[in-house]
């Protein structure tokens, strides 16, 4: 019975040994079993295999990809840095940047010029129209009865003219009826007086009665009196014919002023048909068919998309760099950024801030130096403008500057 119960006694702990493997020498577990190997021991669970195989009580995996992790996102942080720099340094340094700039257009309103209900509106919001096209017409009843009216008036001044033009023929051949008359007045005049001179020296010789010598002085005095409104005869014709003269002349002026008044009446009459002075795009339609217009009337807005331009204002401090010709990158909010080719039109004459309603006084109060800015006008390329680009839109403004283009010769070069 001893015997089974050594056996089935459970095995004790090893005995403590050094680093070379050995019981220290002296110890109590170098010679026998303490206490606490006496005692039964549970079973424990199996270590993992990995723990086992490596003979580490913690893992080092994740510690080693947390530094691959880090040392990527530098790799990375270093490769989009030094891209960014060799950017700035061959291009990014050059570029004479704003985003205070915006897409323009030399708007026109379409106004009535003549009052009246409108009768047809011809055009669709947002339609693209031709120069010269119709985009409304107004009642035009009232007009078209003023221009006959007009016209009437100068068709009976012009018969007026007429007449007078017949007057002064006849006044004329007035004149050389008189003339006429007068010719034969002088000769009854010469005649009577050579009567009057024989009768005289025959009465003086008593071959002559008396009574024959005061019939041919008679006959004498009448001839003289006959040449003398022979002549006034004339004059009155003449006379006649330069009043006649003078109420045609004045007949052509009324015709003249009737010839106005038809032109005026005409010019109103076509004033009802609204057309398209440019080529461009209807928008802002302000009126619909019955409505009532007068001369100032707001009709509609036409823009013209093709002369579309931008209006980039730069700071005073940029404006050194920029010279009218330079190409022009434009980056347009509304499409995501994307870019249109540009250049240079134009600079302003003086900043925005001289052209505002309430200019600012500096030298009044305290001072605070604030950068102002100048507008840069921008050319579009048409057939870019009209395809993606809109009065009013948001863009941001790129120049190179290391474009110098030639300058215009000036007037010394010139001679």
């Amino acid at each position: 019975m001893a015997a089974r119960n050594d056996l089935s006694a459970p095995a004790t702990q090893p005995a403590a040994r050094d680093a070379s493997g050995f019981g220290r020498p002296g110890s109590p577990a170098s010679d026998a079993p303490t206490a606490d190997a006496a005692k039964p021991v549970a079973p424990s669970s199996p270590a993992p295999p990995a723990l086992a195989a490596s003979g580490s009580e913690a893992p080092a995996k994740p510690r080693s990809r947390k530094r691959r992790v880090i040392l990527t996102i530098l790799a990375i942080l270093a490769v989009v840095g030094g891209y960014e720099g060799y950017g700035w340094w061959t291009t990014g340094r050059f570029m004479v940047t704003t985003d205070d700039a915006y897409v323009g257009a030399d708007i026109t309103i379409l106004a009535a010029k003549a009052s009246g209900y409108i009768a047809t509106i011809e055009v669709t919001p947002n339609q693209s129209v031709e120069a010269g096209q119709v985009i409304a017409r107004i009642d035009d009843l009232d007009y078209r009865l003023m221009v006959q009216a007009a016209s009437d008036k100068l068709a009976t001044q012009q018969s007026t003219v007429e007449r007078i033009g017949r007057q002064v023929e006849a006044a004329r051949a007035q004149v050389a009826q008189a003339e006429a008359q007068l010719g034969a007045s002088r000769a009854d005049n010469v005649r009577s007086a050579a009567d009057f001179d024989r009768q005289t020296r025959l009465a003086q010789s008593d071959y002559a009665s008396k009574s024959k010598l005061e019939q041919s002085l008679a006959d004498r005095d009448r001839a003289v009196a006959n040449v003398k409104g022979a002549e006034a005869g004339i004059l009155a014709a003449q006379a006649n014919v330069a009043v006649l003269e003078a109420q045609r002349a004045e007949a052509d002026k009324v015709a003249a002023e009737y010839r106005t008044a038809v032109a005026k009446a005409e010019r109103d009459l076509a004033f009802t048909v609204i057309r398209a002075p440019v080529a461009g795009v209807v928008g802002n339609r302000a009126v619909e068919i019955g409505s009532y217009v007068q001369p100032g009337t707001r009709l509609a807005a036409l823009v013209p998309i093709a002369t579309l331009h931008v209006d980039a204002n730069f700071k005073e401090t940029q404006l050194g760099r920029i010279v009218p010709g330079q190409k022009v990158e434009i980056e347009v909010d509304a499409l995501s950024g994307r870019t249109v080719p540009g250049i240079v039109e134009s600079i302003a004459p003086a900043s925005g801030a001289q052209f505002s309603l309430l200019p600012p006084e500096n030298a009044t109060g305290n001072f605070t130096k604030i950068v102002q800015r100048v507008p840069v006008r921008v050319k579009v390329d048409p057939a870019t403008a009209e395809s993606v680009l809109r009065p009013g839109l948001s863009v941001v403004v790129r120049i190179d500057s290391r474009d110098k283009p030639e300058a215009a010769p000036t007037k010394a070069a010139a001679k």
